[in-house]
């Protein structure tokens, strides 16, 4: 579950520190007409105090408002902040100084953990970790901050360059490659203005507690520093690795060895005109190393070359401009299908070769179709704002849906679960087109999902099917009418999920008593929203997603639970 909006106080510039008299162990902090007393344990037995920069500090006790800067670019697994200027109402707080002390934090993170994996000791070969990156505008100034981080913490930084997010974390798993550790720098889908970071050891990505136990170390490394600018040197100089030609191949050989075709295995995809629409992110690497090598005509494809200020459209399978745009070059080009990527292509969407946008629910009963004809029975996860029609058409097939929180590392971490409890979970899927599958390593790869998509649709060709990807799901009924509603909440951070908490209960409760004639309120399975169910995020205000559907019986619904 995304973390919740921190519960500290955030202290303001006027904030006046002062140690009470009377007892040494607790700090008074006294701010506007406020007054706020907190106590804090000291082995010592008496406080030494001294003065850096902005901060005071107690023995290792920083009380300083850069602390709450650091800890608030934590999103749930992710760290996520403005990091150029651009942005009404958003000043920059990543900046270079404050992703040193996060890549810093993070690599000792993963040296203390192969410590403690191996009794204690971590061996003569230092750590080694790999950094790729969006083309985002900001992307190459903080990737001086983070190699300089990682050098200081005793690790080997390893520069990808313009990178995928599942790439990331595969180059800890392809030798010869296989890294200790991975960074990715992206901030998916949002403006060019924001930048962010994603971690990943072998074992997969980081949970937002650990992702909280980085973030807390770097705040205080950040606030105890005299000055807060970068401390990289010229001398910090990453080794330059072209993983992305591995990854490519790796995608590749997975097409060939599945289709395997009888005529021509190493081109399985002659005869298929395919689109892809890259955004102008990372993606533009399936067109040319995946798909052309493998045969397939893609002329016509769009936005293909990385470009950090996205100017064509937002790079994000659930953007509507995204979709007809390339749902036009499909129609146009006659083409078999259409895929769209998000920027660190770690989600996809599809457009069959009747022009249909597959996304959202659409998307899911695809993978469902797939996953379920290789694993028959198997339980499918979803976060909780899809449909009722969509439980039906994976019941249909056999299958069973476990509806969960919100949030693409929650339903996944359920698959982790539900699969070490012994319930066998194939396929762990959220709306927004993440996607994850058990045989690759729990892990939401938007481009290998296409890779699945792609070889079902080779397959039935050579069956003999006349028909397009977009048969598998004929039978999943639309609603005639889909709206998502984003909710803003006003009120302090720190009361926001409270606050929605009580908001949906109270419409829970409008409902369940009839008082809104012919709507009925689906409250997603066993998870409702005093289980977390809410958006909390820092990239936008809104806590409350809900969901409504309108089916041709006219009967109304509303999944409020996310």
């Amino acid at each position: 579950m995304a973390t919740t909006s921190t519960s500290s106080l955030t202290l303001q510039h006027n904030v006046h520190k002062t140690c009470t008299s009377k007892s040494p162990k607790t700090l008074q902090l006294d701010y506007g007409v406020t007054k706020v007393s907190f106590k804090i344990r000291f082995q010592a037995s008496h406080i030494k105090r001294k003065q850096l920069c902005n901060a005071t500090i107690f023995n290792d006790v920083v009380v300083d408002e850069d602390v709450e800067k650091i800890k608030r670019l934590q999103n749930g697994s992710d760290v996520r902040g403005v990091a150029v200027e651009g942005e009404k109402g958003r000043t920059v707080d990543l900046t270079p100084s404050a992703i040193e002390a996060i890549a810093e934090s993070f690599g000792e993170w993963v040296i203390d953990g192969l410590k403690k994996e191996n009794g204690g000791v971590l061996g003569q070969d230092k750590v080694r970790v790999s950094l790729g990156r969006d083309p985002r505008i900001s992307g190459p100034s903080l990737s001086i901050a983070i190699f300089a981080g990682l050098k200081r913490a005793g690790c080997i930084p390893f520069d990808m360059g313009l990178a995928t997010t599942p790439a990331c974390f595969m180059s800890t798993l392809l030798p010869p490659f296989s890294y200790d550790a991975s960074l990715m720098m992206t901030a998916s889908h949002l403006p060019y203005t924001r930048n962010g970071l994603k971690f990943f050891t072998p074992k997969g990505g980081l949970c937002s507690t650990d992702v909280e136990e980085i973030c807390d170390q770097a705040a205080r490394k950040y606030a105890n520093r005299f000055a807060k600018t970068s401390l990289a040197k010229d001398g910090v100089s990453p080794v330059r690795v072209d993983f992305m030609s591995t990854y490519s191949k790796h995608l590749r050989d997975i097409i060939k060895e599945r289709v395997n075709h009888p005529e021509h295995f190493d081109t399985p995809l002659e005869g298929f005109k395919i689109i892809v629409n890259a955004g102008n992110g990372s993606g533009g690497f399936f067109a040319w190393n995946v798909l052309d090598e493998l045969g397939a005509d893609t002329f016509g494809s769009l936005n293909l070359r990385p470009d950090g200020m996205f100017p064509n459209h937002i790079p994000n399978p659930e953007d509507k401009v995204a979709m007809s745009l390339t749902r036009a070059a499909v129609l146009e080009q006659s083409a078999d299908l259409g895929i769209v990527f998000d920027t660190d292509v770690d989600r996809s969407g599809v457009v069959d070769n009747e022009g249909n946008p597959i996304n959202g629910d659409r998307l899911i009963a695809l993978m469902s179709s797939i996953v379920l004809r290789e694993h028959p029975g198997t339980n499918i996860v979803t976060d909780a704002r899809t449909s009722m029609a969509l439980t039906r058409f994976i019941t249909e097939r056999g299958g069973h849906h476990c509806l969960y929180r919100v949030g693409y590392r929650n339903v996944i971490d359920k698959g982790i679960q539900l699969n070490k409890d012994g319930v066998e979970t194939h396929l762990m899927m959220e709306t927004s087109g993440h996607g994850a599958l058990k045989e690759n390593h729990f892990l939401d790869d938007g481009a290998y999902m296409v890779v699945k998509i792609i070889i079902e649709m080779v397959r039935m060709k050579l069956a003999g099917s006349k028909e397009g990807i977009g048969s598998l799901i004929k039978d999943l009924e639309d609603p005639a009418e889909s709206v998502e509603l984003r909710l803003n909440i006003c009120t302090e951070p720190r009361y926001a999920k409270d606050k929605g908490v009580e908001v949906i209960e109270t419409f829970r409760s409008y409902i369940e008593e009839g008082r809104l004639e012919g709507w009925q309120l689906d409250t997603c399975g066993d998870c409702w929203v005093s289980e977390g169910c809410l958006v909390d995020s820092n990239d936008a205000p809104s806590v409350i997603d809900a969901r409504m559907y309108r089916y041709r019986n006219s009967k109304l619904y509303m999944s409020l639970c996310t």
